[in-house]
Parts: C-alpha cells; sequence; structure tokens
C-alpha cells in the first residue's frame, strides 16, 4: 500500500471528485464511500466491458492535520492476468487472431496502468489547488522549549530568549511527505533513506 500526504488547504472530498471525473467513464466506473472526513474512492471496471479483463482498484482519502492523507490499495489483477493470457494463448495457436484482440490488448495494458494514473491525477488536483508534501504553513513554526515563544523555521536561536533551536526543526519527507524529525535516518511511513 502506498501512502502520501499532502499539506495546505485540500479536503478529501477534492480528491474524490477528480477521481470521480477521470475514472467514471469509459470501460471503468468508480463509486465515492465514506464521509466528509475519511472517503473511499473505488475505481474498477464496468460489468460486461467489451474489452479487457476485470480490474478493481481503492484509494484511502482522510483529513489529517493540515492536510490530507492518501493511500492508494494493491490493485486487483486476475482478471487482466487471464485476459493477458487469454491473447497470448490465442496468438500462439494462430498468429492472425492477434487483430481480433487488439482492443483487449489494448485495454489491459491501460488497466496495468491504474496506479499511476491514479497518482498522475491527485498530483495534478493538488498542484491545482496550491498544496505539496512540503510542511504547511503552521508547521513552519518552531516552538522554543523554554520560553514556548513561536519563530521562523530556519532560526537557529530563539527570537525572544536566545536559547538554541536547532534540534527541533520538523521537515518532510521528500518521497511521500510524512513529517520527520531531525534524528530520523528513514522515514517511518515510507522508508526513504536520508
Amino acid at each position: 500500500m502506498e501512502r502520501r500526504i499532502f499539506h495546505g488547504t485540500i479536503t478529501p472530498s477534492d480528491i474524490a471528485q477528480a477521481l470521480m471525473a477521470e475514472f467514471n467513464r469509459g470501460n471503468l466506473q468508480a463509486q465515492i464511500i465514506g464521509r466528509a472526513e475519511k472517503l473511499a474512492i473505488q475505481i474498477a471496471t464496468r460489468a460486461g466491458a467489451s474489452s479487457g479483463g476485470q480490474t478493481a482498484l481503492t484509494v484511502s482519502v482522510q483529513k489529517v492535520e493540515d492536510g490530507i492523507m492518501i493511500e492508494i490499495g494493491q490493485q486487483d489483477w486476475l482478471g487482466v492476468a487471464a485476459s493477458l493470457g487469454k491473447t497470448a494463448f490465442s496468438a500462439l495457436r494462430n498468429p492472425l487472431s492477434l487483430l481480433g484482440r487488439l482492443d483487449d490488448l489494448a485495454q489491459d495494458i491501460e488497466n496495468m496502468q491504474l496506479q499511476e494514473r491514479v497518482w498522475r491525477v491527485i498530483d495534478r488536483t493538488a498542484a491545482a489547488l496550491g498544496v505539496s508534501q512540503e510542511l504547511s504553513e503552521r508547521f513552519q513554526r518552531v516552538v522554543c522549549e523554554y520560553c514556548k515563544t513561536a519563530n521562523p523555521l530556519g532560526e537557529g536561536s530563539c527570537l525572544a530568549c536566545g536559547a538554541p533551536l536547532g534540534n527541533v526543526h520538523p521537515t518532510t519527507c521528500p518521497q511521500c511527505g510524512f513529517v520527520i524529525g531531525q534524528k530520523d535516518t528513514l522515514c517511518p511511513n515510507c522508508g526513504q533513506k536520508f
């Protein structure tokens, strides 16, 4: 399961509506399940689709502090694999039969790229709304451990009392956007090394 966190003014509904607009057409259908704070968007091949094998994918979107967290589950590949196997078997028996299966083959290749297509829609929507995996403005403040004054991110010492701030600066993982501490060498969310 792949997970990303986007910081800024964005709601689960923003992502759900973008995914519905992109995937609720053609051979695919999409539906939204849940409430405003936590939604699941299910994307699947329509029953009785004219070409390609069956596939399904679930995207979970939930509100987190100053943003949203998105998780994409494992895609169901069994129908696509069966369709590709049928195409390969037909081509082995009679190479000209491949011409009759071109629509199936094209749809299967498109279905295999479903997860990447979902992430592209999510990234495009996040960029359009001005959010990113970088820290939000609220997290770009460091609170002094001694006098509790909020200081801008990057300050070496507290503006009020002069105490050092270097060990408390937060940052985010460049891979998934998870907020990490200075001492972390691996992202606790995706395992990315720093």
